[in-house]
Formats: C-alpha cells, sequence, structure tokens
C-alpha cells in the first residue's frame, strides 16, 4: 500500500514540476487533477501557513501523535498550497505536519491545490474550522476572519461552515465578552451555554461575578440562567415581552429570529398595532441584516 502511494506521489511531483507549462485553460482540469490525488512532499519544502487559526498545541497530544506516526506512518494527508517549484505553504494540517517532523519523517503525504491569497485564506479558515478540536473563542475569531478578510455575509459564512446564522451570530458575541471570560472559555473552564448566557449580560461587574461562581460552585448552565433571571427583576427590568405573546405571534418571531440570524422582539400594543424591535451588534451586522430584508 505505501508503495502504491509513493508511485503516486511521483506521478504528481511530474505534474508539479510541469506547471509552469500549462495554459490558462488547462488550470481547472489541473486543480481537479492536483486536488484528487495524493503527492509525497518532503517536509524541507514546507512552510507553515500564517493564517492558521490554531495558536497553541497540547505539548502530550502532539508527542502522542508523533509516536503514532512513528509507528503507521501519517494516515491523513495535510493539505498544501503550492508557491512555486520546491516552495509549498500549509493549508491545514499543522498539528500532522509538526508531529510528523518530530517523528523524524522526511516527506509527508499532501493533498497540493492552487489558489490566490483570499481563497487560501478561506480554504485554511473554513477547514480548520471543520476538523480542528477548537474552543469557542478560536471558533469565534475564525467566523470574525472570514467574515473581515474574506469579505463574506453572515449569510454566506453560514453556509460556508455549515451552521445557522443564529449559531455563528452566537459566537461572534462571544468576543464582545470581558477578558476574563473569554479566557475561561478558551481553557474550556466553562461552557458554551455558560457563555452564551453570560453575553446576555450587560452589567460586567455581574458577568464577573457570575464567573466566578460558576467556576468555584459548577453552576448548571439552568442555574446560571436562573441567577440571570432573577436579577434582571430585581433591577427593575420589565419582563421579556417574549414571555406574554400569543402562540400565532410567538411563532412568527421565532421565524423572524431564524432568518435574521439575530433576537427579535415582538411588541404588542392595542387594536393588533405592535412593533417589530431587532438589534444589532454592529455596523457590519446592522449592515448584514440590511442585505438580508432588501433581498
Amino acid at each position: 500500500m505505501a508503495k502504491k502511494r509513493r508511485d503516486v506521489g511521483k506521478g504528481i511531483r511530474a505534474i508539479l514540476a510541469n506547471i509552469e507549462q500549462e495554459t490558462e485553460e488547462n488550470q481547472e482540469s489541473l486543480v481537479k487533477e492536483l486536488a484528487g490525488n495524493i503527492a509525497m512532499i518532503p517536509v524541507d519544502f514546507i512552510e507553515v501557513n500564517p493564517y492558521q487559526p490554531r495558536t497553541e498545541f497540547n505539548e502530550e497530544a502532539l508527542q502522542a501523535l508523533s509516536q503514532s506516526i512513528k509507528v503507521h506512518g501519517l494516515i491523513q494527508p495535510i493539505t498544501l498550497r503550492r508557491l512555486e517549484k520546491d516552495k509549498y505553504q500549509l493549508i491545514s494540517g499543522e498539528r500532522r505536519f509538526r508531529a510528523s517532523k518530530r517523528a523524524g519523517l522526511k516527506e509527508v503525504p499532501a493533498y497540493v491545490r492552487l489558489a490566490n491569497d483570499q481563497e487560501m485564506i478561506e480554504m485554511a479558515l473554513v477547514e480548520n474550522i471543520q476538523r480542528e478540536d477548537l474552543n469557542a473563542i478560536e471558533v469565534a475569531i475564525t467566523y470574525q476572519r472570514l467574515i473581515e478578510e474574506c469579505k463574506l455575509t453572515h449569510e454566506s459564512l453560514s453556509e460556508r461552515v455549515g451552521k445557522s446564522r443564529a449559531n455563528v451570530t452566537n459566537y461572534l458575541r462571544l468576543l464582545k465578552l470581558p477578558p476574563d471570560v473569554q479566557q475561561a472559555i478558551r481553557k474550556r473552564m466553562i461552557s458554551m451555554g455558560h457563555a452564551r448566557a453570560l453575553a446576555g449580560v450587560d452589567d460586567i461587574a455581574f458577568q464577573l461575578s457570575l464567573l466566578r461562581q460558576i467556576i468555584n460552585e459548577k453552576l448548571s448552565v439552568r442555574a446560571v440562567e436562573k441567577m440571570i433571571s432573577d436579577y434582571g427583576a430585581k433591577s427593575g427590568k420589565k419582563p421579556s415581552a417574549k414571555a406574554k405573546l400569543p402562540v400565532e405571534y410567538e411563532d412568527v418571531r421565532k421565524r423572524l429570529a431564524e432568518h435574521l440570524g439575530a433576537k427579535a422582539q415582538i411588541k404588542l400594543g392595542k387594536e393588533g398595532k405592535g412593533q417589530i424591535v431587532i438589534p444589532f451588534l454592529s455596523t457590519d451586522d446592522l449592515n448584514r441584516l440590511l442585505d438580508i430584508i432588501e433581498e
């Protein structure tokens, strides 16, 4: 099996060596051929991808993977972008690449792609967010980078990563949390459910107090939500309009929220009159909402 892969790798290297001679008309078929085959690429030809969203690697897990690679070889190929002859850049698979180098491999199996910088960024971020065990803050940062660097709307981003717009919005809200809360999320001291609950609190002092209680007392998400609700009642905030809505109006509110990827409120007045309230998180978020409404 190893010999067969190596022979295929040699064939792909021959294609790569002659790539400069390919015409623009042949690029599409060339990309398809490269994407569907595995090449064996020397590790000395590969440089780390500067757009890699993961910045921390667990040392014990890395060492364990390295030992496994020494015994079984690298089973899952990494993905590379060809820069020029004998020079490649990682798109995804940095942990596997690091472990392979540590295991003493001289070459690694790889999928080779042709991409400009923006396409490379998008491929790297989307592939890593699907395959890597990123914490919630890393996911949120990756979503934000896809929006800013790849000019994606929330709608197109949700399609790229296979998540709902509401899911994308929930992650992006984490970036507005205080640094102490974000650090707790990074270290997995609190869950995504805890984080979503804390993101709905406007009072930073109360947020940090709750954070300490969650960690010290190991509070459940439901317990935290109740504490937040009780705090809102004591501080004189009006009860949520959501709880008072008739069933048919609540159904409309839910469909609005799902379609817009944002919180939506329906406030009923007398004689069937009322208001629809849609909050936004930033100017970019407002523009996103306007794009959806205009469509």
